[in-house]
């Protein structure tokens, strides 16, 4: 008999760490997150390693960071002698079920590869017309510009919506997994899983229906969820982004309002959680099941003045993310919430600790079972990277030139060839944060004073030697991880 922990991995995408109800937002409703989060750990300061999709995905997969492997474009996915957990657990004798989003791996390769059974959450449904037309909405009819444009769309920003019109990709992904569980208990093979269910929520557009988009207190959001305010003193791609948007007019009601609709659909993110966590207990699988809940990244909201996220800052608006991990019952664990440093990175190596299955190439992670275990020390500092050099046209997102498409004002910023889209990399340690970049001011900010990260100490002489620790803490992460070799010998 197979004694290794089953794994699921439930991934949300573009959710931030402070919309959660278990981490102090009183707005938020998230009764199974918090439900999870007091039987397994729940990690305050966990760090992606790149702020937009692709390169996030590529990093907690593989146990590298995004610049190992040149992986910081949304264009640039795994190659095929890249690690990937997915396929080393499958050839560990895991069975895998990948269910959802891809932006990993190209299409062609997703289940011979790297999984026994694939779900994309659409065809499960039949209802690719109703799915499209919330697409056809944003990005018009051909993918570019909107026909009925108006500046406001700029905000991502719908609100109420019909039930057809809200993220029924994710009710398919929640379906396949619900069915495989089912399938799986009736079968009686005892193999171990692998569930990696990743959906869509709560990535713009900010659109949500009852009665999930009417269960958020708006007073609450503006009492306890404050906006952080334009400020010039940011980055020039923050800065740019937000006067392209042109929604410095919006009153504290609108952005109330735009973020109850965020929570509003992580709430029903969390819903959906709960139908897996009751499938998994229905049929006896909790207990022997580790369970990752966490995002690839988060999302400005609004702060600042604009949504959705770029590829090369780093507030914990966007590389904060929720984590919490509740491991199977073989395994010693502490639940609390920790204020451990912790990365995205360390997934791979923590799920290889759990299963015992060895990973076969130098990886970069630090498994999290101590922490798990009760340790609330793991690492010194945790890094987030993003950007390009002058002249990397493939680094860009090239596309959206038409100022009537919602991408416009961060992918034209991000396509000029001034400070803009400088190649950065942020590193945390302790309350502070260092950001270096390439081409214009570099950051600091001290999380103590300024948790809103709206005062730049860069040049304050009070902080110089940290900075300089930090510059040298930075410098050796760079030589430890700066490539990767593949685990193969070419014949010459």
């Amino acid at each position: 008999m197979d004694n290794r922990p089953n794994i699921l991995y439930f991934v949300a995408d573009q959710m931030r760490a402070d919309t959660q109800h278990y981490l102090g937002n009183e707005a938020s409703i998230t009764p199974n997150f918090d439900a999870l989060a007091s039987e397994g750990v729940a990690f305050e300061n966990a760090y992606c390693q790149n702020p937009v999709c692709v390169p996030s995905r590529c990093s907690f997969l593989s146990g590298t960071y995004p610049h190992t492997t040149g992986h910081r474009t949304m264009h640039f996915l795994l190659n095929d002698d890249e690690p990937n957990i997915l396929r080393i657990m499958k050839n560990a004798g895991y069975e895998v079920i990948w269910i959802g989003r891809n932006d990993i791996v190209s299409g062609d390769r997703v289940k011979s590869d790297y999984c026994d059974e694939y779900y994309n959450g659409i065809d499960e449904l039949d209802t690719k017309d109703e799915l499209s037309s919330m697409a056809k909405t944003v990005k018009g009819e051909s993918g570019g510009a909107i026909e009925n444009f108006n500046k406001d769309m700029y905000s991502f920003y719908f609100g109420k919506v019909n039930p057809e019109k809200s993220g029924k990709a994710d009710v398919g992904c929640i379906k396949a997994c619900i069915d495989y569980l089912n399938r799986k208990k009736k079968s009686g093979n005892d193999k171990p899983f692998f569930v990696y269910c990743t959906l869509m929520y709560p990535h713009p557009p900010y659109a949500c229906c009852d009665p999930w988009y009417s269960s958020i207190d708006r007073e609450k959001v503006k009492e306890l969820w404050p906006r952080k305010p334009y400020v010039k003193d940011k980055p020039s791609m923050i800065v740019k982004t937000a006067d392209k948007m042109e929604l410095h007019d919006w009153d504290e009601d609108r952005w109330a309002e735009l973020r109850a609709t965020y929570l509003a659909m992580t709430h029903k993110l969390d819903s959906q959680f709960g139908e897996v966590v009751d499938c998994l207990k229905e049929n006896g699988f909790y207990d022997d099941t580790s369970i990752f809940v966490f995002s690839d990244h988060g999302d400005y909201t609004g702060d600042y003045d604009i949504v959705e996220k770029v590829q090369n800052c780093f507030e914990d608006d966007l590389c904060n993310v929720p984590l919490i991990i509740k491991p199977a019952k073989q395994f010693e664990c502490k639940p609390r919430t920790t204020k451990a440093l912790a990365e995205l990175v360390d997934l791979t190596a923590t799920i290889s600790d759990m299963s015992g299955v060895e990973l076969n190439y130098v990886q970069y992670g630090k498994s999290l079972m101590d922490v798990i275990a009760g340790s609330d020390e793991h690492k010194d500092a945790v890094f987030c990277e993003g950007g390009r050099v002058h002249g990397d046209l493939p680094s860009m997102e090239i596309g959206h030139h038409d100022p009537r498409d919602v991408y416009w004002p961060r992918i034209s910023t991000q396509q000029e060839e001034g400070p803009e889209h400088t190649k950065a990399t942020m590193i945390r340690m302790g309350n502070l944060k260092y950001t270096r970049r390439l081409y214009e001011k570099d950051e600091l900010y001290d999380l103590d004073k300024d948790p809103a990260e709206l005062v730049n100490e860069i040049d304050n002489p009070a902080y110089a030697e940290k900075i300089k620790v930090m510059q040298d803490r930075m410098l050796t992460w760079y030589q430890e991880t700066a490539d990767w070799v593949p685990n193969r010998k070419d014949v010459r």
